[in-house]
């Protein structure tokens, strides 16, 4: 349950002044178009709710990391033109956030008014927490409303400081992320299955811990599950592999394995996987059966599979799981009550060779296709949750699929720190219910 006050806690917004910390961290390319503006339609709600009862709305985020004041490729400036556009109406932008400028704009403001100040980060005392930056801010509004979910795990003058000149509360988007990936953790219905990936065992050794004691199912994908095979001692020829980690990978193997001998618990790895000698769209790719027991054997049968069959070559990068490893998954995924989406299964952005599918997705589309599919004879697919750059970036690129999935997280590592149970200094800092 969220403990905190949100939005609908406040008392007679109409004609007050709102300062809202919204997540507007997008990617700009070097045209200042944004490429991808989800951030920004996840904080609209909150906006819209504030606009309708009356409310003067002054925005506040930042975006990258800037080299210094005026630093125009980390302007917030084509973020006021998105938000126009996708709210119809008139967005203001000052070119910064503190002093007369932002004053004298709010000073003019009617109710329903919309306006937009320039990255936080243009004053490096943002991230210092600095208390003096916070009053500034504070100064410009009655009521703090904290929607930036994906910045909250970070003490700095816009999540923490500021709370303590501003009655403070949660945004629709923060409350809905918090509810949901904890219910996740820490009240799932049953079975909780996980498919978990990314380049680093570093990024999430505290997650995959979290996991193997709390879920029912963990699948590992992407370059992260290269590793774990290499600790299993699989072959993974010239693939992307943390070497640092493989005792560390070996360390969360014995862990599962020995669950697994007390209680029903799967920790999976990739059977079978899809390799290339390049990262391309034009290179030949195999399928290879690391498991040497299903397709090389069938293959095969009735002699003995070569070598190949179920080596992967010391000039081959691993790019993707294989069918039968994309089947048990899914097939883990149709039995789930909730399930917890993080990391792609392989390098979904490759994209095909005159307009053929992408090569290096099918592993993702049939993880995905599972997640929102329904079992012939079950009510529902599992609640999802989804979170990870490069998974977020997946599914927005396939039409109609955010829609139904539960949770697509606009959190990186605020997402991964709720989820080993740490303590968010932008949500501790809110008023209490």
């Amino acid at each position: 349950m969220f403990n905190k006050k949100t939005i609908h806690d406040i008392k007679d917004v109409k004609g007050k002044t709102v300062l809202v910390r919204a997540d507007f961290n997008v990617p700009i390319n070097e045209l200042g178009v944004i490429t991808d503006d989800f951030r920004i339609r996840q904080a609209l709600p909150t906006i819209e709710h504030l606009r309708a009862k009356g409310a003067k709305i002054v925005l506040i985020s930042h975006l990258g990391r800037p080299s210094g004041p005026g630093d125009s490729s980390a302007s917030l400036l084509p973020v006021s033109k998105k938000l126009q556009h996708l709210l119809h109406l008139p967005v203001q932008f000052v070119d910064d956030c503190v002093g007369q400028k932002p004053q004298e704009v709010v000073a003019k403001m009617s109710e329903g008014d919309i306006l937009l100040l320039e990255n936080l980060r243009f004053h490096k005392e943002e991230e210092q927490n600095n208390r003096e930056f916070a009053q500034q801010l504070a100064q410009l509004a009655d009521v703090f409303v904290q929607d930036g979910f994906g910045v909250v795990h970070r003490a700095h003058a816009s999540t923490k400081a500021i709370t303590e000149f501003l009655p403070s509360y949660a945004g629709f988007l923060l409350e809905k992320e918090v509810s949901f990936i904890t219910k996740a953790l820490e009240d799932p219905d049953r079975p909780l299955a996980v498919v978990i990936g990314g380049a680093k065992i570093s990024d999430k050794i505290e997650l995959l811990t979290t996991l193997v004691k709390k879920a029912d199912f963990v699948a590992v994908v992407g370059a992260m599950a290269n590793t774990f095979l290499l600790a299993e001692g699989v072959q993974v020829g010239a693939s992307l592999v943390e070497k640092d980690s493989v005792s560390t990978a070996r360390s969360i193997l014995k862990e599962a394995k020995m669950r697994a001998t007390k209680e029903p618990f799967t920790f999976y790895l990739p059977e079978d996987v899809v390799v290339a000698k390049k990262i391309d769209s034009k290179s030949h790719t195999r399928v290879v059966d690391i498991s040497h027991h299903t397709w090389a054997d069938i293959n095969a049968y009735p002699t003995q599979p070569k070598k190949e069959a179920y080596t992967v070559a010391s000039d081959e990068l691993i790019l993707d799981i294989g069918p039968i490893s994309a089947g048990y998954i899914a097939g883990a995924l149709s039995q789930a009550r909730t399930a917890i989406w993080n990391g792609t299964a392989g390098v979904t952005e490759v994209e095909g060779w005159h307009s053929a599918s992408r090569p290096f997705s099918h592993g993702t589309k049939t993880i995905s296709t599972a997640l929102v599919s329904s079992v012939a004879g079950a009510k529902n697919h599992p609640f999802t949750i989804v979170g990870g750059g490069d998974t977020v970036g997946y599914v927005e690129s396939v039409d109609g699929l955010r829609e139904r999935l539960d949770l697509v997280s606009t959190g990186g590592g605020a997402s991964l720190d709720l989820m080993v149970g740490k303590k968010l200094p932008g949500i501790e800092a809110l008023q209490n219910k």
